[in-house]
């Protein structure tokens, strides 16, 4: 008696009409919808950063006062193709990647100011 209990209760399941499946777009809908946020919120604006930077780094010449990434501030000497050479005080340069160059002093300043 115990185990019909059971055996009515697995045929009542079964028989019970089946939820409608959603289609595949509808299970990948919330996932595009997602990525869609992180494309305009996130990866956008940064290759528009990066794209901005690469222009600025092609843009350099000597003579123009720069910030480093590690804060450094200084006037450019020297350019070649991947290096830089920074004099940061009278008679002390440093050759430096080209890309760690951070920004110009103004701009670096502008920035403090605001």
């Amino acid at each position: 008696m115990f185990f019909g209990f059971f055996i009515s209760t697995a045929y009542a399941q079964s028989t019970a009409p089946a939820a409608a499946q959603p289609s595949a777009i509808e299970m990948f809908l919330p996932f595009i919808f997602i990525f869609a946020i992180f494309y305009f919120l996130i990866i956008r604006p940064q290759a528009k950063r990066q794209k901005e930077h690469q222009k600025f780094l092609t843009e350099i010449k000597r003579g123009d006062q720069v910030v480093t990434s590690s804060g450094i501030l200084g006037r450019i000497e020297d350019i070649s193709e991947q290096f830089l050479t920074v004099e940061i005080a009278n008679g002390v340069k440093i050759k430096i990647l080209r890309s760690h160059i951070a920004t110009t002093q103004k701009a670096a300043t502008a920035e403090e100011k605001k």
